[in-house]
C-alpha cells in the first residue's frame, strides 16, 4: 500500500470506530456473556456458578415455557400473514394518484408512530368487556344476527377469554402496519410503469396486473418485510405486559417468550435461566429466517437477476 493509501485507511477506520466500539461493548460482549451465563446458576446478587446444560435441560421440562413458545408461534403464524396482507392492501390503494392522497397516506401511517405502553393503553380500553369500542360496534351486528337467524351471539371479553386474549392482542398489532406500508409503497413506486402500460395493451385487468406485475416485482419487498415481522413477532412484549398488569394473561394464554425472559430475570432473579431462554429466542429466529430464506429463494426475484 502507498503512504496515501494507508492515510485513507486510517481515517476509514478512524470514522468507524465510534460503530465498532459500540457493536463490542453493546452488541457482542452482551451476546458473549449471556451465552456464558446461560450455562450458569447466576442470580445477579451472587458469583455465577457453571452448571453445563442443566439451564437447557430445565427448558425441556419447563412446560410454562413451552406454553410460552406455543402462544409466540400461535402468534407469529397468525399476525405476519394479517400484517403483510393488510399493509401491501393499504399500500397498492394508497398508490393512486388521487386528489389528497398525501393526506390519506399520513392518516394511516400516523398510527405506527404511537409508543407502544399508549397503544396498549388505549386497546386495553377498546377491548374492554361491554364498554369497550370493539364491543360496542359489535353488539349492533350481533343482535341483528340473531334476530335474523334465531341466534344468542355475545361480545367476547377479550382479554377475560382465553380463546379471544391471543385475538385481541393480534388485533392490536395491526394497528402499526404503517411502517410496513410505506416501504411497500416505496417499492410499488420503484415498478416501472411501462410494464403495466404493456400489460394493458394486451387487455390485462387490474387483479392479473396484481398478480402477474406487482406481486413478482415487490417480491424483495415482501420477504424483507416478512423477515423484519417474524423477528418482531417473537420479540413482543410491552403491549402483552401493559395489558395483563405484567401477568400471564387468562390461563396463560398471553405468556410470551420475552415475558416469560423478563419474569425469570427481574422476578425471580433466575438470570441464567432467562439467559437460556434469550438463547433458545435468538437460536429459534435464526433457524426460522435461515427456513424462510432457503423457503424464498425460488420466489423472490431481483431486478438484477
Amino acid at each position: 500500500m502507498t503512504r496515501l493509501q494507508k492515510r485513507q485507511l486510517l481515517t476509514g477506520l478512524l470514522f468507524v470506530s465510534p460503530w465498532v466500539a459500540g457493536f463490542l461493548a453493546f452488541s457482542l460482549y452482551p451476546f458473549l456473556a449471556s451465552a456464558y451465563f446461560s450455562a450458569c446458576d447466576y442470580s445477579v446478587l451472587s458469583p455465577a456458578v457453571w452448571v453445563g446444560p442443566d439451564n437447557y435441560l430445565t427448558l425441556a421440562r419447563d412446560t410454562i415455557f413451552w406454553q410460552a413458545v406455543w402462544n409466540t408461534l400461535f402468534f407469529a403464524a397468525v399476525s405476519i400473514p394479517l400484517g403483510l396482507l393488510m399493509s401491501l392492501t393499504l399500500a397498492i390503494l394508497l398508490n393512486f394518484n388521487v386528489p389528497g392522497i398525501g393526506i390519506f397516506r399520513t392518516i394511516f401511517f400516523l398510527p405506527s408512530l404511537m409508543p407502544l405502553v399508549c397503544l396498549a393503553v388505549l386497546w386495553l380500553w377498546m377491548l374492554n368487556g361491554d364498554v369497550g369500542l370493539i364491543n360496542a360496534a359489535l353488539q349492533p351486528i350481533l343482535k341483528t344476527l340473531n334476530s335474523l337467524f334465531s341466534l344468542s351471539l355475545t361480545p367476547p371479553n377479550w382479554l377475560q377469554e382465553p380463546a379471544f386474549a391471543k385475538w385481541g392482542l393480534i388485533f392490536t398489532g395491526l394497528w402499526g402496519v404503517g411502517h410496513a406500508m410505506v416501504i411497500f409503497l416505496a417499492g410499488l413506486q420503484d415498478i416501472p410503469r411501462h410494464l403495466y402500460e404493456s400489460a394493458e395493451i394486451d387487455g390485462a385487468g387490474f387483479w392479473q396486473k396484481t398478480w402477474a406485475i406487482t406481486l413478482p416485482m415487490l417480491s424483495p419487498v415482501i420477504y424483507f418485510n416478512g423477515i423484519m415481522s417474524l423477528i418482531g413477532s417473537f420479540q413482543v412484549f410491552a403491549v402483552p405486559y401493559v395489558m395483563t398488569d405484567g401477568g400471564d394473561g387468562p390461563e396463560r394464554s398471553l405468556l410470551f417468550l420475552a415475558t416469560y425472559l423478563y419474569q425469570n430475570a427481574f422476578d425471580y432473579w433466575n438470570m441464567g435461566y432467562a439467559c437460556a431462554i434469550g438463547l433458545f429466542i435468538f437460536i429459534l429466529i435464526l433457524l426460522l429466517t435461515l427456513l424462510a430464506t432457503k423457503v424464498s429463494s425460488r420466489h423472490v426475484h431481483y431486478e438484477g437477476n
